[in-house]
């Protein structure tokens, strides 16, 4: 079945993972061994170490409520319970943002639950997490699925608050009645966190369960972080109810506008296909019907019709529970798992690939070179000392002569690195001081100030627009002084190269496209929150609070992670040409003491070139090692990337 090759798929994944961390770790302990380590490059290896170990595989699933969402994710990832684990009844249960995960760190299984009313505090979701005494939190008995399944309805409790009540949290919907003192339905809990030891959350999978429309607008911080931060998103759509308005607006507001890699790995089902089935037609006939749904579908989400996937979540999860191949297959489930195996999967390993093999294989090379740089050195000194064989003092002393006249160069060297090192850190200060948290939050200050002053609803949005319009510059000034440093790193380290005779080494450029593109991407929410219809019906405190709280908490974020990439990267850009120096230094310096001592002893001669010998060897095997490290770090994608592609059903051959 798919879904055992979707679970083949994560431990192959999984094992991948773990073979990159040990071959990082037996880089960090040659680095020890060899005497190349460093401080800050101790510090970078185990921040990948620690990337990789936390990885996470993330699948959001969006919909408007009753379009069995809930069904979908109990259908895919938990039929081995046999029955429904997530509570999916007809109608609306979703009512909360929901996270499934294992929670590794903790070892426990658990359901965390965020009350509705921290909407009024000053912390984001995301910031409330770093503490759970602001959470109401359930042990989940693992060992029952009937006590797993009951604790989990806890989640989709809902309770009747006034009106004014619902405006006070930002939940005001179309519908809501006119007479504050009249009652309406809200959620209980504002977002879910549940943790609990299944073995494809075990492997990293993290599943995230969203609300209908109404909470997306509400609640920012999902459309702001975590459908982005997704490695996938499903969007559903039900067969008996075809794309709705509703579902059309989700589609366009918070799915389709996902950009670059989300672009790819957004899904579509059309899922309920089983209201399309009729006994009283053929199954042609009925594929038929279906086929024109799903053309109806990707013509209106202006999608090709083979990313419509046609599924019966239903159907799928009764087919697992009763073992029945048939239903199975009619309910086409197998077509969503085998994407996720052959397409989201392989894609998230591209990612964490890139990002990670492109940085410890540049450290691993820049190691490589400095071992071949003494490799070389201690062949020159053998060819030199087996010139000395039986030659007078004047040989020796001219070597001497000639090796010290290295040291000079290399004092010289020394005096130009410092001299390029000061120049590097004034435009690297400059940089860091566009990034500045500090002038960051000056501005916070200074609009919100300006906001609660302004009350006015064009005031407040004014307000809004000048403070993404301020940041928006700031970090192109930014992206110009990234251009401006990269620019001469590379032209100290070919100066280096050219002049002092240094292996060359291309240095690891500075890069902060991605949050300049999220800072642009936050600009656009903050525009359509700015004129959203909901922003003007809002009581005016909350609309503050919804935009710093959500929006502003987030450019702080992206603001936060660019000066610091930008700073780790200061410190450790200039480190492949400082060992090269120190090496440099370290080898003119043995030179000189295995002359000195052959000019006092002849002697010393062949220990020194018995000495050097075994040396090389050593660093021929070293070599070998270091060879072997990269050869493991740089290895294609596991064969699991293309497996299964042959066998995955066609997406449209449901019925």
């Amino acid at each position: 079945m798919a879904i055992d090759r979707f679970t083949d798929q994560m431990q192959a994944y999984g094992r991948w993972r773990e073979d990159l961390v040990a071959a990082i770790d037996r880089y960090r302990n040659f680095l020890e061994d060899n005497q190349l380590s460093d401080p800050e490059t101790e510090l970078r290896i185990f921040e990948l170490v620690d990337a990789l170990r936390s990885d996470h595989l993330t699948i959001a699933f969006v919909a408007e409520f009753a379009r069995g969402k809930t069904e979908l994710i109990n259908a895919t990832f938990f039929s081995e319970y046999d029955r429904r684990l997530l509570p999916s009844e007809a109608g609306r249960t979703t009512m909360c943002p929901t996270e499934l995960f294992y929670d590794g760190e903790a070892d426990q299984a658990y359901i965390r639950l965020l009350p509705i009313e921290s909407r009024l505090d000053e912390q984001s979701v995301g910031e409330l997490k770093k503490n759970p005494i602001h959470w109401t939190t359930i042990e989940l008995d693992t060992n029952s699925s009937e006590k797993m399944a009951n604790a989990f309805q806890e989640v989709i409790k809902t309770k009747q608050v006034t009106v004014a009540t619902a405006q006070k949290l930002g939940l005001v919907e179309p519908e809501t009645p006119e007479d504050p003192n009249a009652h309406v339905e809200i959620p209980m809990w504002r977002h879910a966190l549940i943790s609990f030891p299944h073995p494809l959350l075990k492997q990293g999978l993290t599943i995230l369960d969203t609300p209908g429309l109404n909470a997306l607008g509400n609640e920012p911080e999902l459309t702001l972080n975590m459908l982005p931060n997704a490695q996938a998103v499903i969007f559903v759509l039900a067969a008996d109810t075809g794309v709705t308005k509703s579902d059309l607006t989700m589609w366009q507001h918070h799915v389709q506008a996902l950009e670059g890699d989300h672009a790819k790995s957004r899904i579509v089902v059309l899922n309920k296909i089983d209201t399309l089935w009729d006994e009283l037609k053929s199954d042609d006939e009925v594929s038929k019907s279906i086929a024109t749904q799903c053309n109806n579908a990707a013509q209106m989400l202006n999608i090709a019709v083979d990313n419509v996937l046609p599924i019966s979540a239903q159907k799928g999860l009764l087919a697992k529970i009763r073992h029945d191949e048939r239903l199975l297959e009619h309910s086409n489930i197998l077509a969503l798992e085998a994407v996720l195996s052959t397409e989201i999967l392989p894609h998230k390993q591209r990612i964490v690939r890139d990002d990670i093999v492109t940085e410890i294989g540049a450290m691993a090379k820049s190691s490589r070179n400095l071992i071949s740089g003494r490799l070389q050195d201690a062949q020159k000194q053998i060819g030199e000392l087996q010139s000395l064989s039986g030659k007078n003092e004047d040989v020796i002393g001219h070597l001497m002569r000639k090796t010290r006249e290295e040291q000079v160069s290399y004092h010289k060297a020394v005096e130009s690195f410092q001299s390029n090192k000061r120049i590097f850190g004034e435009q690297h200060k400059k940089l860091l001081s566009l990034l500045s948290l500090a002038e960051l939050d000056k501005l916070v200050t200074k609009t919100r100030r300006d906001m609660s002053d302004s009350w006015t609803t064009p005031g407040l949005k004014a307000g809004m627009k000048t403070f993404f319009e301020g940041i928006t510059e700031n970090m192109r000034q930014a992206h110009l002084a990234v251009d401006q440093v990269n620019t001469l790193v590379q032209t100290i380290y070919r100066r280096f190269h050219q002049e002092h005779n240094l292996a060359q080494v291309k240095p690891k450029l500075l890069a902060l496209t991605k949050h300049r593109r999220e800072l642009e991407r936050l600009y656009h929410e903050a525009e359509a929150y700015r004129r959203s219809p909901v922003t003007t019906m809002t009581e005016q405190g909350f609309v503050i609070k919804r935009f710093f709280i959500s929006l502003v908490s987030h450019a702080r974020n992206v603001y936060f992670n660019a000066s610091h990439d930008a700073e780790a990267w200061g410190k450790a850009v200039m480190a492949p040409l400082v060992a090269q120096i120190k090496e440099q230094k370290s080898q003119i310096e043995k030179r000189l003491d295995s002359l000195r001592k052959i000019n006092e002893s002849r002697d010393t001669l062949q220990s020194k070139l018995d000495e050097l010998t075994k040396a090389s060897e050593q660093l021929k095997g070293q070599l070998a090692d270091i060879d072997a490290l990269l050869e493991t770090i740089n290895a294609p994608l596991d064969s699991f990337v293309d497996q299964g592609r042959e066998q995955m059903p066609d997406a449209r051959a449901a019925g």
